[in-house]
Formats: structure tokens, sequence, C-alpha cells
């Protein structure tokens, strides 16, 4: 919508991308910038974190918005695919930047959609396992914990359901 207001011409917006027709003007860009940001957002513009964006939406868009033919065995291929750049090279750099591995922030987000699943109550644990590209329901379980401190079981238990944002993971 800021775009829009702006008469900025894009190609696409996707998961907070804005790819835009034409090089932005740097009175533009500064208009832009002013707009986003006084609606709580901002730009990235260096390569490297456009690629750590391009991960995190990746990673969101497959486990947040993807169903279990879409789950991801191989993250490495899907990534490195998605984005062209060796993985090792896309991995040391997300690990520098956040400050936890490609792999921490999978199980992260995976963590999330599985209490959104047990929120909604509408599958068993074994089900959430399968849909969420787990072996079994145990080990989902014992990752749960590991990670939340608290079985799934007693996760749903909980009145009150603590979840994160998932940009903010």
């Amino acid at each position: 919508n800021e775009a829009k207001k702006l008469c900025i011409e894009y190609s696409n917006i996707k998961m907070g991308l804005l790819e835009t027709r034409n090089e932005l003007s740097s009175e533009a860009l500064t208009n832009l910038y002013s707009a986003l940001h006084n609606i709580g957002f901002e730009i990235i513009g260096d390569k490297k974190s456009r690629l750590i964006e391009k991960v995190k939406a990746i990673v969101i868009d497959k486990v947040h918005h993807g169903d279990r033919e879409t789950m991801v065995a191989n993250w490495s291929d899907v990534i490195a695919g998605s984005i062209h750049y060796e993985y090792n090279y896309i991995s040391n750099l997300f690990s520098s930047v956040e400050g936890i591995t490609i792999e921490q922030y999978i199980i992260r987000q995976k963590m999330e959609k599985v209490k959104e699943l047990l929120v909604y109550d509408e599958l068993n644990l074994s089900e959430i396992a399968h849909n969420m590209g787990y072996s079994s329901a145990s080990y989902l379980t014992n990752q749960f914990k590991k990670n939340t401190g608290m079985t799934p079981g007693q996760f749903r238990k909980l009145v009150n359901k603590e979840r994160k944002a998932i940009d903010k993971l």
C-alpha cells in the first residue's frame, strides 16, 4: 500500500520482499523508507541482509504454508537452489548475522507451527508429527520438550499458550 501511495511501480510483493520494476531514485527510496518506518517496517538494503531474509522467507513459507508434500527433507538443497548460492556460504552468513544456525531457525519455526496445531486441537500428536515431517510422535515430543521445556501434552493444558510471532524467532 505504501508503494502504491508513492506511485512506485513494482512487479511482485511476497513475504516482505518488494521487487520494483525500475531502479528507485534516492528521493523515492528515502520516501519509501520514511513511509515504511512510520508504520513499523524497515528497508533491508545490503545484499547479505537480503540473502538472510530470503532464507527466512523460504523457511517460513515451507513450514507455515506448506503441506505434508512440501515439507522439506533436505533443507540445504531447497535453500541453495532457491537462492543460487552455495549452502555453506549461506549457512555461515546466516549464523554469523543471526547468532543461530539455519537448522535452529527451522526448528524454531517448526515448534511454533506445532504450537499452532496444538492450540487448534484438531489433530492428534501422531498426525501433527506426520504433517510436520517428523519420523514419529516421540521424536517430535523430544524436540518439543528440548525447545520449549514442556511436552506437547503439557502445552495443550496451558490456559495462556504463549507463542512468538514467526518474524521474531
